[in-house]
């Protein structure tokens, strides 16, 4: 049985969520003590959305803002299938799948290597139309293998889903184009860092710090005793 979905508008779904994320500390920042992350690059955020599952009653509201902003942004009778990319994307997948009453997938990186080999978990039909779930987005290059994915078991895939977008990447508006992809997110860094702000959860200088880092990770990175390599950051 479908969820009760109520309504929220976009503005009241971004501000929400964005307090939920710092509520949580899904989002973390340490200006003094910066996060090393994979590339050897240092910065000052880590970003952590898997986190989120622990808590019920916000991962609860989250939800029912996705849902709602979802079907204000593709329709009532606009998707067939939810489909969580590995790994931080199925449990999103589960929940929006729940509350839309809508079959759920999930979408592995890679071929499993034994067994019926398969890429794709679930039920799917040619011709489906289907959601693309994730957790976050940097620059979207990851959604790529996904998409791909889907696309060759006969999915049409024109629309994903993530909690929380970057939003300060020219790449990732680029990469949703060239795959043909509208994404939906329901907050970014812009609106995170005004949120914290408005709420005094950092001071004035973190939120500085903050929007240096964004504007030029690599420099940062590099003003703070890590790599210059520019890839992206967690």
């Amino acid at each position: 049985m479908a969820f009760s979905i109520p309504h929220y508008s976009k503005d009241i779904i971004a501000r929400e969520a964005s307090k939920i994320l710092l509520e949580t500390e899904a989002i973390k920042v340490d200006t003094k003590n910066p996060f090393t992350y994979t590339s050897g690059r240092v910065g000052p955020t880590y970003v952590d959305c898997r986190k989120l599952i622990a808590f019920p009653h916000a991962r609860g509201v989250l939800m029912d803002m996705a849902a709602s902003l979802l079907l204000q942004e593709t329709g009532y009778e606009s998707l067939d299938v939810i489909a969580g990319g590995e790994t931080a994307g199925i449990p999103y997948a589960a929940f929006l799948s729940e509350r839309l009453n809508l079959p759920m997938a999930y979408v592995r990186k890679k071929p499993k290597g034994h067994g019926k080999m398969a890429q794709i978990e679930g039920h799917l039909e040619e011709g489906q139309r289907v959601l693309l779930a994730e957790d976050l987005q940097t620059d979207g290059g990851s959604k790529k293998v996904f998409v791909n994915a889907l696309r060759d078991a006969g999915a049409i895939v024109e629309h994903a889903f993530v909690v929380f977008h970057y939003g300060v990447f020219d790449a990732s508006e680029k990469n949703m184009k060239d795959l043909g992809i509208r994404l939906h997110a329901l907050t970014t860094w812009p609106l995170v860092l005004e949120t914290a702000q408005m709420t005094g959860h950092f001071d004035k200088d973190t939120i500085q710090s903050v929007r240096t880092f964004l504007n030029d990770p690599v420099q940062w990175s590099l003003d703070h005793g890590g790599k210059g390599e520019d890839t992206d950051a967690t």
